[in-house]
């Protein structure tokens, strides 16, 4: 018996390093298992190099649409700009030629109702040089005359005072100027008073 136990114990002993191993071989094949698992989890969380690029694709879709519209906008702030600075270019010009007018007005008529004893005198001449300065003047800020003369009566360009009979010129036809109306470009600074015939 005590023969038996000893064997038993002999195979005990031999049976214990085997099942170590198998214990050792199933902690590794559990610690393998759990490494493939975790690396599936990274790779669940971490995502694909497709999906990183369709993002990037998609940010640099916004950035680009982002920076377009800000160029869209500085350039119309830019022609927005533009446009206040040549309106309030004419606004002044206009300011600028309408009150020039009335003098233009006075020296052209004191020159057209001179004496003719003192067409002659050199102030005179000086007087006509100013006038001619005058008007070089304001043909150079783009100011001309409006036709009115022998032309249709637009109310546009013209401003009717009196109507009145006219031999041999069909109706609605100006036929006096009594001032002379000018514009810059379409716009009219003043327009010329008539009388138009009927």
């Amino acid at each position: 018996m005590i023969d038996d136990r000893m064997a038993g114990e002999e195979l005990g002993s031999q049976d214990s390093p085997l099942t170590d191993e198998k214990q050792d071989e199933s902690v590794a094949t559990e610690q393998i298992e759990g490494n493939g698992e975790a690396e599936e989890q990274e790779a669940e969380q971490e995502p694909s190099i497709e999906d990183q690029l369709k993002e990037a694709e998609a940010k640099a879709a916004e950035y680009l649409d982002g920076w377009q519209r800000a160029r869209a906008e500085f350039a119309n702030a830019r022609k927005r700009l533009e446009r206040g600075r040549v309106e309030a270019h004419s606004a002044a010009t206009v300011d600028v030629v309408s009150k020039l007018l009335p003098i233009v007005d006075d020296l052209g008529r004191a020159l057209q109702n001179a004496p003719p004893e003192i067409v002659e005198d050199p102030w005179f001449e000086g007087l006509d040089l100013v006038n001619r300065k005058l008007g070089s003047m304001l043909e150079s800020m783009d100011v001309r005359a409006i036709e009115a003369l022998g032309q249709p009566f637009d109310p546009n360009y013209h401003e009717a005072l009196s109507l009145r009979e006219a031999e041999d010129v069909e109706s609605g036809i100006v036929i006096e100027e009594l001032q002379t109306g000018y514009r810059i470009g379409d716009k009219v600074i003043r327009p010329s008073l008539v009388n138009v015939s009927a």
